[in-house]
């Protein structure tokens, strides 16, 4: 689809969002509220004209996603998040129906749970020789030391939810697909908290002006 990046970001953060990834200072969001450090990204189809589309459908869980394994979740927040979510589609003019009644809509909610484990290798070089002042690759009588490769693990956690728009009402029968005209995520601190959702939802929705039934 073609899509279009807005980002929000309510304080200047020199990397990407995510626990363990570096930044350029140790921690990138250390000193930050968690509402400063949260970041919204929408991406929407230009040629969509979202007035066209009257009605919606909303599972009543969430799809939670875990490094490619996915499974449907309906614990905690998440009622919270999937009721907040359907208050504002509705006071943009979107009618929800049940889910197995036609509808122009399909909206997924995810919650995603990456972690990703990184291997670096440091080498040994020759240039030490140098440093300790043994003469090059001579070292001591002709020998050189020897060192192994030493290797650092590390690990990248990635969690954020994200929301997609699904065009139920003009599907790609040709290639059996159905078109997310629109998707946002939500990134950073307190995003899992329960009195953050009706703030989140509500920026994630100031970010995309054009969803609306009745324009």
């Amino acid at each position: 689809m073609k899509i279009t990046f807005q980002i929000l970001l309510w304080a200047g953060i020199c990397a990407g969002i995510g626990s363990g990834i570096s930044s350029c200072r140790p921690d990138a969001l250390d000193g930050l509220s968690p509402e400063e450090s949260q970041v919204f990204i929408t991406n929407r189809d230009r040629s969509v004209n979202f007035s066209t589309y009257k009605t919606f459908s909303l599972p009543d869980s969430v799809l939670e996603i875990s490094n490619d394994q996915a499974q449907i979740s309906m614990t905690g927040l998440e009622p919270t998040f999937l009721n907040r979510l359907a208050q504002e589609l509705t006071s943009r003019g979107y009618q929800r129906v049940n889910r197995r009644a036609d509808s122009d809509l399909g909206v997924a909610v995810m919650r995603i749970n990456n972690s990703y484990v990184g291997v670096s290798s440091m080498p040994y070089s020759s240039y030490y020789l140098d440093y300790w002042g043994y003469g090059g690759l001579g070292g001591w009588g002709g020998y050189r030391p020897y060192y192994p490769s030493y290797y650092s693990f590390y690990q990248v956690s990635d969690t954020y939810w994200m929301i997609q728009l699904i065009d139920l009402k003009n599907p790609n029968t040709a290639d059996q697909e159905l078109n997310v005209i629109w998707q946002a995520q939500i990134r950073g601190s307190g995003i899992f908290d329960a009195n953050s959702i009706d703030a989140i939802i509500t920026r994630v929705f100031e970010q995309s002006p054009y969803l609306r039934a009745n324009q």
